[in-house]
């Protein structure tokens, strides 16, 4: 077996050098803790890499909290641009809710949804038919659209003066 010189190797070829027994050209054996450990392609993917639900309720965290940004955003200017008109500010403020963009957060949230329990190997409660609750609550996250930028960003109420009905009698 002819022995190269490092320059002569490509950096795979020194890599995959160091772990060679030099006499034999063949790897090193196993310690007895690889030779032990089950060689399976779950064990595999369960084995150092963060788990795809995991990176998946991160993305989706990270994705409410960038859009919560954004909508504080344009909450704050249109009520700068309606300067004080209450009426204006709600019926513009119901139309830029119905048309905010969530797409992609909600594809994301939807394969959570469909996903979530099956990568988690959820146990089912045989009553409901359902997946059992993580911590007391449903691992299932709602979908983002209208009624979501309403509850969290909602309407001021007009003042009391402008809720009084005027008598229709007199």
């Amino acid at each position: 077996m002819r022995q190269y010189d490092d320059e002569e190797r490509s950096p795979v070829e020194r890599i995959v050098g160091r772990d060679l027994d030099e006499t034999t050209g063949k790897g090193k054996p196993l310690s007895s803790r690889a030779a032990q450990t089950q060689r399976s392609i779950d064990a595999y993917l369960k084995s150092g890499v963060r788990p795809r639900w995991m990176e998946r309720v991160a993305d989706i965290d990270a994705g409410i909290a960038y859009e919560r940004r954004r909508l504080e955003r344009a909450y704050r200017a249109l009520q700068a641009e309606c300067d004080g008109d209450a009426e204006l500010f709600a019926a513009r403020w119901r139309k830029l809710a119905r048309t905010w963009p969530f797409d992609d957060l909600n594809v994301l949230i939807a394969q959570h949804n469909d996903w979530y329990p099956v990568e988690r190997d959820l146990p089912l409660n045989p009553r409901t038919g359902d997946y059992v609750r993580v911590g007391g609550r449903s691992y299932r996250r709602p979908v983002l659209g209208p009624e979501w930028v309403l509850e969290h960003f909602p309407v001021p109420a007009p003042p009391w003066w402008a809720r009084v009905e005027p008598d229709a009698g007199r």
